[in-house]
């Protein structure tokens, strides 16, 4: 079986643009979370979000061509770009044997909501030309594959807030599969609107403390009370091992092993065994590369400060590792940065290589309160050296959707 590697990493988050920038930041413990100003948020019930401030689009685009992409697909062209910089290739690569994988968990959120309010309020006629192109999910690798010459799949994943995860092992199972040679994965959103947090609020799903946004996303905390919304992008350049070396490409990482499951259990409420199914089938294809002694070295948890959440995903390690005290160092960055939706599989999925990189596990931040449904180690507000050589991320998505995926330093 063809073996597949990381050779470029791309972020944009609320504490930086850049994946540097923006490791360094979490590491720091530092947040990226206070009041919203991408729209006037005074009247909700919650005002705060994790948004990245001062991102200028033109930056990444023609200026004339901004208006034809919403926000999502700008950051998602900020990562891309950085991502294929990064894996550093020549003139000479087949380009008709290079894929993209892309995701989301809504799109273009902010242009939906701003047509049907043009349509209702002046007609029909003044929706703008752009609204639909700049709004599907798969515009996100369109637009990316137009601005690389990328001729090869150009898949997308709509699985709520596993897609980031998904993505990446749909462009895995395609390199293995030979229906590409590289595929350069992003997972992106933007979805600080009116519609999207009134949207969740409405559902009581995300936290209230206004009046502490650096405190508010508390992941595993006893007084946890909701995710924050956050917007962003991670890009990850996924090749053939054959063929990155070759080329001599620098490589990061390799993907080791994912596992995906259903919880068929309730539209939003999850439930522990979705979960550890979705993390088992991963370590299950780990351990069939790497030998049944296989060792996860860090987790990087969903960890979206829900009770719901943050209980289960506990409940799921512990039972996948055989108990509390068989279980690696897990984080949850969303403290730092908010929870992303569709892009947090590819964000995180980045940190945790960069993780793997530098040895250094990031911190969970804001955890000041034990909760006995919670008791693992969390690596608490600071970050912490360690010598890892297999990290997994986890994401799960309304609808009872799960994603895995496991790296290994190479």
């Amino acid at each position: 079986m063809k073996r597949v590697v990381v050779t470029g990493l791309g972020m944009i988050n609320s504490v930086g643009q850049d994946k540097e920038t923006a490791f360094a930041a979490i590491l720091d413990g530092k947040c990226g979370i206070k009041e919203i100003e991408l729209f006037d948020a005074q009247n909700f019930s919650v005002r705060i979000a994790g948004e990245i401030v001062g991102f200028d689009p033109s930056e990444v685009m023609d200026a004339k061509e901004v208006k034809k992409a919403d926000r999502f697909i700008q950051l998602g062209i900020k990562a891309a770009n950085e991502a294929m910089r990064d894996a550093n290739f020549g003139e000479d690569i087949d380009k008709e044997r290079f894929g993209i994988s892309s995701a989301s968990g809504i799109g273009g959120l902010p242009n939906i909501e701003k047509n049907s309010v043009v349509c209702s309020t002046r007609g029909p006629r003044r929706i703008s030309p752009f609204f639909i192109p700049s709004s599907l999910v798969n515009m996100l690798g369109g637009f990316i594959s137009i601005e690389h010459g990328i001729k090869g799949p150009n898949l997308s994943c709509v699985t709520a807030c596993a897609a980031g995860t998904h993505a990446i092992a749909e462009a895995t199972k395609t390199i293995v599969l030979g229906g590409a040679e590289q595929m350069l994965v992003i997972g992106a959103e933007s979805a600080i609107c009116g519609a999207g947090i009134g949207g969740f609020a409405s559902m009581k799903a995300l936290s209230t403390n206004n009046d502490d946004p650096q405190g508010a996303s508390r992941p595993f905390d006893a007084n946890r009370n909701g995710f924050v919304m956050g917007e962003g992008a991670g890009a990850l350049v996924l090749e053939d091992y054959d063929t990155a070396m070759a080329r001599g490409a620098k490589i990061y990482a390799e993907v080791v092993g994912f596992g995906e499951s259903g919880d068929a259990n309730h539209i939003t409420t999850p439930v522990p065994d979705g979960p550890y199914r979705a993390m088992k089938a991963a370590m299950k294809m780990a351990k069939s590369k790497l030998g049944e002694d296989l060792k996860i070295d860090y987790i990087n948890a969903h960890g979206t400060s829900t009770p719901a959440n943050d209980k289960n995903e506990t409940t799921a390690i512990k039972e996948l590792f055989g108990g509390k005290e068989n279980c690696p160092p897990v984080s949850s960055t969303k403290g730092q940065i908010g929870h992303c939706l569709g892009a947090a599989g590819a964000i995180e999925a980045v940190i945790s290589i960069m993780a793997m990189r530098d040895g250094k596990i990031p911190p969970t931040i804001n955890y000041t309160t034990p909760d006995e449904n919670c008791d693992l180690d969390y690596v608490p507000n600071e970050a912490r050296d360690a010598d890892l050589n297999v990290v997994m991320s986890n994401s799960f998505g309304f609808g009872g959707t799960n994603g895995v995926v496991i790296f290994k330093k190479i």
